[in-house]
């Protein structure tokens, strides 16, 4: 069924019991391909029949389709002409994890981050009617996106525009939603019905003739009777009174319902529709049943036992959650939150252990920030775990809420550096670079497991201000650096030298260490500066300005973005001496998915090719 498939049009072409078959093998696709290559399993086998019904009913060019974060569109991607690329998925050259308008004209916007589609919706809604193209937009959002405070301005934004525009809320969670039941599966047929509309319309038009007074009353009372009416059935009143029409909740694996209600919602209903449908995450795969946090996002996995295929080794966020575990012991004022990262960062454990030291936020990382915040001004201690590329979504509230009233929050930004499969969306490439221009706060960047710990005991204990410790994804790099104790803005000097200076930051402190190596093997005469840097804020001028004295070569490691970062600060803070400056970090573009070996061959920073480069210099 599914080789028959050559466009969006096809689909159309078949019959429900088709439709019923196609999904089955759309699945098969997903995991088939996912197995090998990783990725968002449990949300795409769970929106799976969402895509068949939408694209039986819509066309994905001309009604555009918006996805919140894409983590859902797997089988949007294979149903609309790319399932012959779909083997590529999340590799280097291949397609995304996520959609992209680079890579499809049926991509209608770019994601990855969360809570963005009603936005993107309302915009490209308001521009077609503005340039008179047909069609309906439509924005599909899951449940955990809908908590974030975004999605809830574009929501009120779009009830007060009350263009056409359709929101689908894929709740897989059960988290705002009742039972799915014949009564209300009755109400969303009546409030989608062309008659119950057509009377709607005719009264309203009614009461347009009446007197002033009469005429706010009328329109009042019947707004009233309508309410009450939703009110006696409809669970989610809310999005009503924002503006739009709610129908639901309806079963989102049920393909011959979601088609009747969208061709009812289609040809019956104008103005911001709200339809909330209820799915399983992981439905069709049981281990993705099972296990729908696990196989949200995950590397290969074996088909027959649902297993990683892959050996789990310590990482960084195991260490920081076990870290976490151990501080919290004794230290009942320290706080952890996280914005939906639980799992990720490592904290699920904490989170057993220590409920009445754990917030979870959910998607709201503006609030996370803020909220620690007015934790710490109370005297706790709160740690906010998130991701690089999240914390930029809270950068005002950093700014304004933390670092200007010096609070001791500290941020952990897990995935700092390159991500790998998740692509330009998920890099954290640039937190050196925004955190740097923020005063009063110390930025930290562990080149080991052990220095990582430290810095963690280290923050505990600081009351200075705000700090931010970067590390890395993926497992811990097991490396014999030394460890001396964490000074505040103190760079570590591992081996004293002359003429030539290495120095590196965080991760990437480990490819100076390997040039290091390599270089004075290779001549016994030439010994560089080794240096571990440590510190980004606040910066260890003296000891630059010592070094200075004996090298004119210096050479920065970092992985984040050249422009504002690590080796951009070594320059200014030299810039009067003769000294060359050569940086080796990430370039001022974005970085694609891959893994993350074969992107720094692709850029040229594999740890051989800068060896090589830096044996062409020296």
């Amino acid at each position: 069924m599914l080789n028959k498939i050559k466009s969006p049009v096809d689909v159309k072409k078949l019959s429900l019991s088709d439709l019923s078959k196609l999904a089955i093998e759309v699945r098969k696709r997903i995991i088939e391909v996912t197995a090998k290559n990783g990725g968002h399993v449990a949300p795409s086998l769970g929106a799976t029949d969402l895509v068949i019904a939408l694209l039986k009913m819509f066309d994905p060019l001309e009604d555009r389709i918006v996805w919140d974060v894409g983590h859902q569109s797997y089988a949007y991607k294979i149903l609309t002409e790319r399932n012959d690329r779909f083997d590529s998925l999340r590799q280097l050259n291949g397609i995304s994890g996520f959609n992209n308008v680079a890579e499809s004209k049926y991509d209608a916007f770019g994601v990855g981050h969360s809570s963005t589609s009603i936005s993107a919706a309302l915009g490209i809604a308001v521009a077609r009617e503005k340039l008179q193209k047909k069609g309906r937009t439509i924005a599909i959002i899951g449940d955990g996106a809908l908590t974030g405070g975004m999605s809830f301005e574009a929501l009120n934004h779009t009830g007060h525009l009350q263009k056409d525009m359709i929101v689908i809320l894929n709740d897989n969670n059960m988290s705002i939603s009742k039972n799915v039941g014949a009564l209300q599966s009755y109400l969303t047929n009546i409030l989608v019905s062309r008659s119950y509309n057509r009377a709607k319309n005719l009264v309203w038009d009614f009461v347009q003739h009446f007197p002033g007074r009469i005429k706010r009353r009328a329109i009042l009372s019947a707004r009233k009777l309508e309410e009450s009416l939703i009110n006696t059935l409809a669970p989610n009143i809310i999005f009503e009174d924002l503006g739009f029409k709610y129908l639901g909740p309806i079963d989102g694996h049920d393909i011959p319902r979601l088609i009747r209600i969208f061709h009812k919602v289609k040809n019956n209903l104008t103005g911001p529709v709200f339809i909330h449908i209820v799915t399983k995450k992981g439905k069709g795969y049981e281990y993705a049943e099972e296990n729908a946090p696990r196989f949200h996002g995950l590397g290969p996995y074996e088909v027959r036992t649902g297993k990683s295929v892959k050996i789990k080794q310590p990482s960084y966020s195991s260490v920081f959650g076990d870290t976490m575990c151990n501080l919290a012991k004794k230290n009942k004022k320290l706080i952890v939150i996280t914005p939906a990262m639980k799992v990720g960062s490592g904290l699920t454990e904490f989170a057993e252990k220590f409920p009445e030291q754990f917030f979870d936020v959910g998607i709201a990382e503006q609030h996370a920030v803020t909220f620690a915040g007015g934790l710490a001004i109370q005297g706790l201690k709160p740690f906010v775990a998130i991701y690089s590329t999240f914390l930029q979504r809270a950068y005002d509230q950093l700014i304004h809420d933390v670092a200007l009233q010096k609070l001791p929050v500290v941020f952990c930004l897990d995935r700092a550096g390159l991500v790998g499969e998740d692509g330009a969306t998920h890099h954290g490439a640039f937190d050196l670079s925004y955190l740097n221009v923020v005063p009063n706060l110390m930025i930290m960047a562990p080149a080991n497991k052990e220095e990582f710990v430290e810095m963690l005991k280290f923050a505990e204990n600081y009351q200075g201000g705000p700090i931010a410790i970067r590390y890395p994804r993926g497992n811990i790099d097991n490396s014999e650096t030394a460890i001396s104790k964490i000074e505040a803005g103190k760079f570590a000097i591992q081996k004293a030298g002359k003429n030539i200076a290495l120095i590196g930051i965080g991760k990437a402190f480990n490819s100076a260490k390997f040039v290091y190596e390599k270089i004075c093997a290779e001549n016994s005469e030439l010994r560089p500066y080794l240096i571990n840097a440590r510190f980004l804020k606040p910066f260890d001028s003296e000891t630059l300005e010592k070094i200075s004295q004996k090298v004119d070569k210096i050479f920065t490691f970092e992985e984040n973005a050249l422009t504002g970062g690590f080796g951009s600060v070594i320059k200014d803070k030299i810039a009067h001496h003769k000294i060359e400056v050569h940086s080796f970090g990430l370039p001022d573009e974005f970085v694609p998915h891959g893994k993350t070996n074969d992107l720094k061959k692709e850029l040229g920073l594999a740890d051989e090719q800068i060896l090589k480069q830096i044996q062409t210099m020296i």
